[in-house]
């Protein structure tokens, strides 16, 4: 496949796919995948040169089944994106702010709407995409109904909007996106290197671990601890670390944390994303 294909999860419209767009430019072709793990297999294929998965989200944290499937799959991280979220209320024309008794959307954007939500008293409805949302509202509308999608999803089925912006934090509202494929990322400065570990049963695990950064100096930007699936009271580690793992301190770190963990994967070493965790902490200096 010469022609760069990025798949992401929902239709066309999806704030994903607007990420597509922010990081590739106008001229990628784009395979919308119903779930998270058909975005894996199409670039498993070679459906897809490439997918955009969203990863975390400032307001309602990780998304812990797409680091399920990094793990599960051999791919590597070749960039990452941080996209501000705006949250727009679309409904069919005629529709009043008003009338609404219910939003639809995916679980993700109510969560990052909930305090709006709840305070307008209007009842979260869960559907499997924004976009989606958007377009079953458009071709079979319900009364009192609207959805929570993006204003390229507004747009692209002809809906209303009655309100943006609606989301509990405007302004913060960040997802953090990974772009992912076959092959490393080509390096390019200031970048960071994600990996997952697992720990020893045993005392000081997690410290000997993270030490191997500490005494290196090397700055962590993500610690997390997510279960492990199937393995009651079992922990991955995903870790975050400025720089490339070539490089000489931190290919040492990662010496001794191989020594230390009972398990690690490599995800890659990718170019920073502007305005992200490690300028701010380039700027704190």
């Amino acid at each position: 496949m010469n022609k760069r294909v990025v798949a992401f999860q929902g239709e066309h419209g999806a704030y994903s796919e607007g990420a597509i767009r922010r990081h590739f430019g106008s001229d990628a072709d784009t395979l919308p995948c119903q779930s998270f793990s058909d975005i894996f297999k199409a670039v498993q294929r070679g459906d897809a040169t490439h997918g955009m998965v969203p990863v975390e989200n400032a307001l309602t944290g990780t998304i812990g089944q797409v680091y399920e499937l990094m793990i599960e799959y051999d791919f590597r991280v070749q960039a990452e994106n941080l996209m501000l979220i705006e949250h727009f209320l679309l409904a069919p024309e005629g529709t009043t702010l008003d009338d609404i008794k219910r939003v639809k959307s995916h679980p993700e954007a109510l969560a990052q709407c909930a305090e709006t939500l709840r305070r307008r008293g209007w009842e979260p409805v869960a559907s499997y995409d924004t976009a989606g949302a958007a377009r079953e509202l458009a071709e079979n509308p319900e009364p009192h109904t609207a959805a929570i999608a993006s204003d390229l999803a507004g747009k692209l089925h002809n809906l209303v909007v009655l309100d943006n912006g609606i989301e509990d934090n405007p302004g913060q509202n960040r997802t953090r996106f990974f772009v992912v494929g076959a092959d490393d990322a080509d390096r390019r400065d200031p970048c960071k290197t994600s990996l997952v570990f697992a720990v020893r049963h045993r005392p000081r695990a997690l410290y000997d671990c993270l030490s191997a950064f500490a005494l290196r100096n090397i700055n962590l930007t993500k610690i997390e601890s997510r279960p492990m699936r199937g393995r009651p009271w079992q922990y991955w580690f995903y870790l975050d670390f400025e720089g490339h793992w070539q490089d000489p301190e931190a290919e040492a770190a990662l010496v001794d944390l191989l020594r230390q963990a009972s398990m690690i994967k490599m995800l890659g070493s990718y170019p920073s994303a502007p305005g992200g965790p490690n300028a701010l902490n380039r700027k704190d200096r």
